[in-house]
């Protein structure tokens, strides 16, 4: 793993597809976001998948944040987990929360370098 942000942000992209994530998406936001480069967002259709997705890129990508461990907020329960890598941020949602939330349009002037249904 480089420890460059785009590269890291395609690697937990297709981590989230490995391991069931839907609609992943990669937003750079380098210019229009002072506190990260890149989101990651994917849907979780129902809280076992939400946290299994969560524990898994904990687990795979541990060194990958700047103290060792990602922090993390949210939780499945709640539909919205974010996991904080430094310079890409990653968002998991359930499909109600991603539909309320539309993040897609709160940073649409952020441009989309991958999407993977």
């Amino acid at each position: 793993m480089t420890g460059e942000p785009l590269d890291l942000a395609r690697a937990l992209a297709e981590a989230l597809a490995e391991k069931k994530g839907e609609d992943i998406l990669v937003l750079d936001l380098i210019g229009v976001c002072s506190f990260a480069d890149y989101f990651v967002l994917s849907t979780g259709l129902s809280e076992r998948t939400l946290q299994a997705l969560a524990d898994d890129l904990l687990r795979k990508f541990k060194g990958a944040a700047r103290t060792g461990r990602a922090p993390s907020e949210g939780s499945a329960a709640s539909g919205w987990i974010l996991l904080d890598f430094g310079s890409v941020i990653i968002h998991l949602l359930s499909p109600s929360q991603r539909k309320y939330y539309k993040l897609e349009e709160l940073w649409r002037d952020g441009r989309v370098i991958l999407r993977i249904a």
